[in-house]
């Protein structure tokens, strides 16, 4: 290791964040990177190696696989902050953060618009079978069988929005823009127009689609089950662009399958990567790999974030995106 290297503020990496796959580089000119996903020792070997002494944390809800937590916390005596790359805080075990005074830096309202741009394309594309036509043109079913199954409208829809944060907002806006009637559900009545259902039984009632934008939480955990879905109706389609474990995967499938509900448009899962199988064969479920938030932008936007978070906490400054601070 070079002189000028070892200089560098130390920040350990938790996650194997995307990011990196494009501003490695720039990363590493800038801070010592300790990757933890490149050693085969457990993450706590590898602190207890390499990183007990570090003040920073880089980390990502991805390839964690648990939370970060009190074991992780006992082995950095020293760390001051940790930075998100996600907007999505389960990941993090935000209590013992707060007993050990340490701060939280998130990508805070960064991914809002990309989010929501992808809600809405997913809304449209389970209701207009635009993936289910692509297969039909692509497989070569148009001269044999012509006929494809008709969509639906989507400006007549009737959509609740499930947690109305600033995606669900993002989200509500654009699809009052085309002309579908909007509600939702949230822990607080916002200081908007649209009607306000504090149950989401109720709102799932008087909705035919729901586009979950909530954070995952205990109370939120399986909240849209079978109950829910039957109360959307035949005619039901669900987004969610949030995290998979909002929804009983399992009773989704059964709703499915069974024509409880019309569709459904996935970008998160409950054990990503895996996606049950029986989704697989669905015409009427459109599925994605967790890429919501992705773009070229984006990702722009959010080595910015990292730079100035940690760069404000090396050089003693106030946090770009302070959650816990």
């Amino acid at each position: 290791m070079t002189e000028a290297k070892s200089e560098l503020p130390e920040v350990i990496v938790v996650g194997r964040p995307t990011v990196f796959k494009f501003y490695d580089e720039e990363l590493s000119k800038k801070f010592r990177i300790l990757k933890s996903w490149e050693s085969s020792l457990s993450l706590e070997n590898y602190i207890c190696k390499h990183a007990q002494s570090v003040k920073a944390m880089i980390c990502s809800p991805s390839h964690i696989g648990s939370q970060i937590s009190s074991s992780v916390f006992r082995l950095l005596p020293s760390l001051r902050l940790i930075v998100t790359t996600s907007t999505g805080l389960d990941h993090i075990d935000l209590v013992e953060c707060r007993r050990r005074g340490i701060s939280i830096a998130s990508a805070s309202t960064l991914f809002s618009e990309d989010v929501a741009d992808f809600a809405v394309g997913l809304l449209i594309d389970v209701v207009r079978r635009i993936s289910a036509a692509d297969r039909f043109v692509k497989n070569g079913l148009w001269p044999l069988q012509g006929q494809f199954p008709l969509g639906s409208k989507v400006g007549s829809r009737k959509v609740g929005i499930v947690g109305l944060g600033s995606i669900g907002l993002k989200v509500a806006e654009r699809l009052e823009g085309f002309g579908c009637t909007i509600s939702y559900q949230s822990r607080n009545k916002k200081p908007v127009s649209y009607p306000f259902y504090p149950d989401v039984y109720e709102l799932a009632t008087n909705c035919d689609v729901l586009v979950i934008c909530c954070a995952l939480t205990d109370q939120t955990h399986h909240l849209i089950n079978k109950e829910i879905l039957l109360a959307l109706g035949k005619r039901g389609v669900v987004i969610n662009i949030a995290r998979g474990a909002i929804i009983n995967e399992m009773e989704l499938v059964q709703c499915l399958e069974q024509g409880e509900i019309a569709g459904a448009g996935l970008d998160v899962f409950e054990n990503e990567p895996n996606v049950p199988k029986e989704l697989l064969s669905l015409d009427n479920v459109v599925l994605t790999r967790h890429i919501a938030f992705l773009t070229q932008d984006s990702m722009r936007a959010i080595y910015e974030l990292l730079c100035g978070n940690l760069e404000a906490l090396f050089f003693n400054k106030p946090l770009i995106s302070p959650l816990l601070d």
